[in-house]
């Protein structure tokens, strides 16, 4: 990138190889790999709680998830008091019974949109939120992994869901293609 913006402020240029694999659709095969492999992990953690009453009905699963996550015995599994706060609040409050239909309407929705290629970037973004959500509560387990996968995704937004609806959505609503250039991988 050279010159300025209209505004007279100077771009910040990014490494050659940054906007190839990030910005170009020549690693689009790959953000399709990894993006239906996550989103399959999502749709599948959601599609298991569907047919769950304990999520579905009452939300007594979610209820002890975040009872246990609350144990400080031995050795608590929350580092950060806010969010220990946070989760005493809604589980005193009995919000893990709304919460849970959120969980599982959040994991369904992640998880089809990465599949369908479909708003990648915003999908990843909510994915990795999630993950986030679930590492704060002290659970390990896949979610390191998900979370940085949703973090490449993230930052191959534009070219991730090229193979997918994003190639036609994301013209639609102005953004990131122009001209023929979506049109061919290169």
């Amino acid at each position: 990138m050279s010159g300025t913006w209209k505004d007279g402020r100077a771009p910040v240029p990014s490494a050659p190889w940054a906007d190839t694999l990030f910005g170009t659709t020549r690693f689009s095969w790959l953000w399709l790999v990894l993006r239906v492999y996550l989103g399959w992990q999502w749709f599948q953690a959601g599609f298991h709680k569907l047919g769950d009453p304990a999520w579905i009905q009452n939300g007594t699963a979610l209820k002890g998830f975040w009872t246990a996550a609350l144990v400080t015995t031995p050795k608590p599994r929350i580092a950060f008091d806010w969010y220990r706060s946070f989760l005493e609040f809604l589980l005193n409050g009995g919000h893990y019974a709304w919460f849970a239909k959120l969980v599982v309407a959040g994991e369904l929705t992640v998880g089809t949109l990465l599949i369908l290629g479909a708003f990648t970037g915003i999908a990843a973004f909510m994915g990795g939120f999630m993950n986030f959500n679930f590492m704060m509560a002290g659970t390990a387990s896949t979610n390191p992994l998900l979370f940085t996968i949703s973090i490449l995704l993230i930052l191959a937004w534009k070219a991730a869901g090229f193979y997918g609806l994003d190639r036609w959505l994301l013209p639609a609503v102005g953004t990131p293609w122009r001209g023929a250039s979506a049109r061919t991988p290169g």
